[in-house]
């Protein structure tokens, strides 16, 4: 049967009381700018906020993907909803009464509510009957467990709606079918029931457990996890209770249903949000009382990954209401812990090695978790712990060399293969050198002089390729005498035509620059200052030195030039070109930032490599036995000046064929 349309006054009336700041907020954090509000888009990803938000005009657009509309549109889209979904619920959130085009046929549209909210409502009943019991006497033990066990106070209690399923294999299910008339169905389908196998009757999903209602984002219950509360977790074989009895787990989820699915959840996050965006750090542990105790003591950025590895859109959830993407996982520091932060790490290990989340790992002392730490220690020494807490490359380093015995063979050898599989995978070569270094110190067991080796031996491993030019000498040289003076790799120099033919070009293309664009020319002037260089070429030289003599007399520049090269026959030949635009270096001022950047690093290089090799030859005439801090000095000025040569062609590599 066709659902009655809404009577436009409803819908009027909905979009009146639903602000859209605070129907968006709800799911996006936003930030006031202006008159308007800008937030991280939900409809796709996004590092830079494009999506605004105006309270004026109670519209949301995305500059990124184009999405925009009015609240109704915005929980359509999110949640996949239908108009009429959204608008029941809007309805009821902020007490609009719903009228339809015909009157008597009000009756028949409530009857036809959506699975979804029927759900959302049973769930509700049902989360209001576990509390109740536990204030019952058959409550007493779940209380008392809370109290004495768990040690929270009754305002944590309530604040997280904590209950009890009484022992009864059908109680919750009388109470919602037969005394509140839930259509039996819906409570099968919430995951609260399950039919017998005989009898056709149903038994009670949850019994003698201790109840926590698990909510989405928005404070609705969706699920639930049960602890059980006898001793040995056993309890008669669901559906058949003559005489079998089986080993029960110790915490029970709600099944997957229409709302509520593990991989998709995260426990607490609407408690945790505003926190999270506070603090704009989002910490993340493994069980629901874990993120309960983390918030009784006022850390309230915490939320429970319900017993399941870490998803990534888990993770991508969680990462909407943090500027910093800044993300703790606080896991066990048993071997089941540290499998479950190895499986989070998997899951999103591309954005951490990309960058997009600041992901760190904190193992707590002794093994404990954070429920067992804070019942001893003060919420002041978790937070201290949590802003020591290694960022993940380093906690999986420590991971890869714990229990091992670098002086022997085989352990080495594991070890080794496998950080250069984990450094293998950093995108950003800045860090990947950092970690290079830093697992060098490690391999090389304290003695400074197998550093340089060690950063050649996974340099190679890491881009075989590349790792002449990475590192300064090969290992069979390094450590040969070191009195004898060697050249630097051929792989890290250019070959000389090539050199000559590059800086030839790049010192023109910035003089053409300079000459013929003037709002480029203080550019120019700073970035040459700034790296403290100059014009290799004797003519280019010349010319520079003549520009700055002329710039500030306000002349005209190039006819200035000319004159004054007339009476140099032999230079103007070199340089007169400099003064003509044609059609191809036309198309190069068009890129001058491009051409600039590619141009000063060009120059820069033919200085950094003459520091390169001054510093390179020292630290092989000088001996590591008789003067250890000189040779690390030295060592350290040319490994830094090789870095920076690496970064240089970074720079011009992605015009070096326009350049050539």
């Amino acid at each position: 049967m066709q659902i009655p349309r809404l009577h436009p006054d409803t819908i009027e009336e909905i979009k009146l009381r639903a602000d859209i700041v605070d129907v968006v907020s709800e799911y996006v954090v936003l930030r006031k700018r202006g008159k308007d509000f800008v937030g991280l888009c939900p409809f796709h990803d996004e590092k830079t906020p494009s999506f605004t938000v105006s309270q004026s005009k109670q519209m949301y657009f995305c500059f990124g993907c184009q999405a925009g509309g009015n609240a109704i549109k915005f929980l359509m889209d999110l949640g996949k909803h239908s108009f009429t979904e959204v608008v029941l619920d809007l309805a009821r959130r902020y007490q609009v009464p719903v009228q339809t085009l015909e009157p008597e046929q009000k009756q028949e549209l409530q009857r036809q509510l959506s699975l979804r909210e029927q759900l959302y409502e049973v769930l509700a009943s049902a989360a209001q009957f576990y509390q109740h019991a536990l204030r019952q006497s058959q409550g007493q033990n779940a209380i008392q467990y809370l109290r004495a066990n768990r040690q929270l106070k009754e305002e944590t209690i309530q604040q997280f709606g904590l209950g009890y399923a009484p022992a009864g294999w059908e109680t919750l299910y009388r109470y919602l079918v037969l005394d509140k008339h839930y259509p039996v169905q819906v409570v099968e389908k919430a995951g609260l029931i399950k039919p017998r196998k005989e009898g056709g009757s149903y038994y009670d999903v949850f019994r003698d457990r201790l109840m926590i209602p698990i909510r989405d984002v928005q404070g609705r219950v969706i699920g639930f996890g049960g602890r059980t509360l006898t001793n040995d977790d056993t309890c008669y074989n669901s559906g058949n209770p003559r005489n079998t009895v089986s080993q029960q787990p110790k915490y029970l989820n709600s099944p997957e249903t229409e709302l509520f699915s593990k991989g998709k959840t995260l426990f607490a996050l609407d408690q945790a949000k505003t926190g999270i965006s506070q603090l704009d750090q989002a910490v993340v542990v493994e069980g629901y009382f874990d993120a309960i105790a983390l918030h009784a003591v006022g850390i309230n950025n915490a939320v429970a990954s319900l017993g399941t590895a870490l998803s990534l859109e888990q993770v991508r959830q969680v990462l909407r209401y943090t500027d910093s993407k800044q993300l703790v996982l606080n896991f066990d520091a048993d071997k089941a812990g540290t499998n479950a932060a190895e499986r989070a790490i998997g899951e999103i290990a591309d954005l951490a090695y990309k960058g997009e989340v600041q992901l760190k790992i904190l193992n707590l002392p002794n093994g404990k978790d954070a429920d067992e730490y804070l019942r001893e220690r003060t919420p002041e020494d978790y937070q201290e712990l949590l802003a020591n807490a290694p960022l993940w490359l380093n906690w999986q380093i420590d991971q890869i060399i714990k229990d091992r015995d670098l002086k022997q063979a085989t352990d080495f050898q594991q070890v080794t293969q496998q950080i250069v599989k984990l450094l293998k995978n950093i995108a950003n070569s800045d860090t990947r050198n950092y970690y290079v270094s830093h697992c060098a110190e490690i391999l090389s067991l304290g003695d400074s002089r197998l550093i340089p080796l060690r950063v050649e031996n996974l340099l190679t491993q890491i881009a075989p390729a590349a790792a002449t030019y990475s590192q300064p000498l090969p290992a069979s040289k390094q450590w040969g005498s070191t009195r004898n003076s060697q050249s630097p790799p051929t792989s890290l120099r250019l070959p000389s035509e090539q050199a000559r033919s590059l800086l030839e070009l790049a010192e023109a293309l910035l003089l053409q620059i300079y000459l013929h664009c003037p709002e480029q020319r203080q550019t120019i002037i700073e970035a040459l200052g700034q790296r403290d260089l100059e014009f290799s070429l004797s003519h280019h030289r010349l010319l520079w030195r003549q520009i700055l003599e002329l710039t500030g007399e306000q002349l005209d520049l190039i006819s200035s030039l000319q004159n004054q090269y007339l009476e140099l026959s032999e230079e103007i030949g070199l340089i007169s070109h400099l003064f003509h635009l044609n059609e191809n270096s036309k198309k190069e001022i068009l890129r001058t930032p491009q051409v600039i950047q590619a141009a000063i690093a060009c120059i820069e290089r033919v200085f950094r490599e003459k520091r390169y090799r001054y510093f390179l030859e020292l630290w092989q005439q000088t001996d590591p036995q008789a003067e250890p801090e000189r040779w690390q000095s030295y060592y350290q000025a040319f490994y830094t000046e090789k870095l920076r040569l690496q970064e240089l062609d970074r720079q011009r590599l992605f015009s070096i064929t326009d350049l050539l």
